[in-house]
C-alpha cells in the first residue's frame, strides 16, 4: 500500500514501477475531482527535499492556468517534475528535461498531457500569428493535418469537437517524438525501465483521462 501523504525518498521511488506511477496520478486525480485530497505537511515536505529530489514521474503539460499539474493529480512537493509550455509540445529543451528526470533523478514516467479546449490549438487552428507565437503553434500544425474531416467542416477554433480532436493527436505525435529524438529515454522505455504516457485533462470536470 503506498502512502501519497508521505514525501519521496530515495528507497520509495525506486521500489515504484511505471504501472505504480500511473496508478498513484489515477487515484490522486479521482480524490482531485471527488473533493478529497489527501492532507499533508507541505512546509515540511519543503524541509523534506531540501537536500535532494525523488520525483516518481515527469508531466509535460499546457501552460493553461486552469491546470495546476499537482493539485489535479492531488501530489505533494518532490513529487512531480513538471514541464509546461502553451500547446504541451516537446522540443530540444524539453527532452533535456525529461532525460534529466528519468535518467538522473530516478523518475518511472513521463505523461504528455494536453487538455480540452486548449487556447494554443485554438490559436493553430485559427492560423494566430503574432510575434513568437507564430513559430510556436507551428508546430501543433502536424496534429491538425492529421486529422482528417469531411469536406466542409469547420476546422477553426469555432468547431470545439475539431480543437479537441487536435489536441488529443498533439498528445501522441508529441509521445512519439520523445521516443524518435531521445535515445536516452527511447532506451529506456524499451528496457522497460520507463513508460511514456499520453493523458488529457477535462477543464469542465476536473477529470484526467488516460489515454
Amino acid at each position: 500500500m503506498i502512502d501519497n501523504s508521505l514525501t519521496q525518498t530515495k528507497e520509495s521511488q525506486s521500489g515504484l514501477s511505471a504501472s505504480d506511477a500511473v496508478q498513484i496520478l489515477k487515484d490522486g486525480n479521482s480524490r482531485f475531482v471527488n473533493k478529497s485530497p489527501i492532507s499533508r505537511n507541505l512546509v515540511g515536505q519543503v524541509q523534506d527535499t531540501s537536500t535532494g529530489q525523488y520525483p516518481f514521474a515527469a508531466v509535460v503539460s499546457c501552460i493553461d492556468s486552469r491546470i495546476p499539474t499537482e493539485v489535479v493529480f492531488d501530489q505533494g512537493i518532490g513529487d512531480v517534475f513538471n514541464a509546461r509550455v502553451a500547446g504541451n509540445f516537446v522540443n530540444v529543451d524539453i527532452l533535456g528535461s525529461l532525460e534529466f528526470a528519468c535518467k538522473v533523478a530516478g523518475s518511472k514516467l513521463i505523461v504528455v498531457m494536453g487538455h480540452t479546449s486548449c487556447g494554443a490549438v485554438k490559436g493553430a487552428c485559427d492560423h494566430v500569428e503574432l510575434g513568437n507565437l507564430t513559430d510556436m503553434l507551428s508546430k501543433i500544425h502536424p496534429a491538425m493535418k492529421n486529422i482528417s474531416t469531411p469536406e466542409g467542416t469547420d476546422r477553426s477554433s469555432a468547431n470545439i469537437e475539431f480543437v479537441n480532436k487536435v489536441a488529443v493527436e498533439n498528445v501522441k505525435l508529441n509521445i512519439q517524438r520523445i521516443k524518435d529524438e531521445s535515445s536516452v529515454l527511447n532506451d529506456m522505455f524499451t528496457a522497460g525501465e520507463i513508460d511514456i504516457v499520453g493523458a488529457m485533462y477535462d477543464v469542465k470536470d476536473g477529470s484526467v483521462n488516460f489515454l
